[in-house]
């Protein structure tokens, strides 16, 4: 029997192979190609255009730090947007926060969410039964224009910035998220491998810096984004990621009792703490 690879096509000097066990699914969409595999050490895999999103092996890593760091970091959030996320976890770990009442998600492909409920319950779980949910298929850059004072938290979990999520990393669809931010708003969302995406890292961390007054990059390690430490934006108008309270993110944290693998009141603090070579990225002083 003839071993089946998966090559990731994200960078063309580099591969990144998967032994495939079987292939779950597979389909051409009008905007992009989505497939299902399943392997033995990642699990099930999400991949769009030829590029991994999501294993169910070590998804929680970036959907607990893209959901729990902006949620704790508010006061009181209670209306949550997310452009993306059509596998669910985001939605799944912002289900966590008790207090929330709305969510909101913007999902361009209803093809990844249809697909997700079958192939990955393991990440999805029943969030999308969730009476919280308001679940929308449009365009995320189309959704947030001409509307002002929405939502708490925007969580844009997108593709890298080629086709059509290249829209959502413009100075306008930031501007717009600013605009569609309440009081004490926070935007989050990745922004690639700070070892191989250096460039993109610096183009959208200054994009970011233009339109919020406060704007920090984060990192986590997740396995299947290769490239060393995975680097994500924080924005805000009125809040400073480097200045909470240890002992208040300590105690929300407890209150909840969430039930987390990865995420934790002192990873909270600490992943806000950059190496100077991603400081020198960002133009930040050592």
């Amino acid at each position: 029997m003839v071993n089946k690879w998966f090559s990731e096509s994200l960078y063309p000097d580099i591969k990144l192979q998967l032994k495939v066990k079987k292939t779950l699914y597979s389909s051409n969409s009008s905007s992009q190609k989505v497939q299902f595999i399943e392997t033995d050490r990642l699990g099930k895999i999400l991949t769009l255009d030829g590029v991994i999103q999501t294993t169910t092996a070590d998804e929680f890593i970036y959907h607990e730090m893209m959901a729990h760091v902006p949620l704790f970091s508010h006061p009181n959030p209670e209306q949550v947007l997310i452009i993306g996320g059509g596998d669910g976890g985001i939605l799944r770990e912002v289900l966590k926060h008790k207090g929330i009442k709305k969510i909101t998600l913007v999902e361009i492909e209803k093809k990844v969410i249809d697909c997700s409920k079958k192939y990955l319950k393991q990440i999805c779980s029943n969030s999308f039964q969730s009476k919280k949910l308001e679940l929308i298929i449009t365009d995320g850059a189309e959704f947030i224009k001409n509307r002002t004072n929405l939502y708490d938290v925007a969580i844009i979990d997108s593709t890298d910035p080629v086709g059509p999520a290249k829209v959502l990393f413009e100075d306008k669809f930031n501007r717009n998220v600013s605009n569609i931010l309440k009081k004490n708003g926070i935007m989050v969302r990745q922004s690639g491998s700070s070892f191989l995406q250096k460039d993109e890292l610096k183009e959208n961390f200054n994009k970011s810096a233009k339109i919020f007054k406060h704007t920090s990059v984060y990192t986590a390690s997740i396995p299947t984004y290769i490239g060393g430490l995975f680097s994500l934006i924080f924005s805000s108008n009125t809040i400073n990621p480097n200045k909470f309270n240890k002992n208040t993110l300590k105690n929300r944290f407890a209150k909840l009792s969430l039930k987390t693998k990865y995420y934790n009141s002192e990873i909270h603090t600490a992943c806000f703490k950059l190496p100077n070579y991603i400081k020198n990225i960002i133009g930040e002083k050592l």
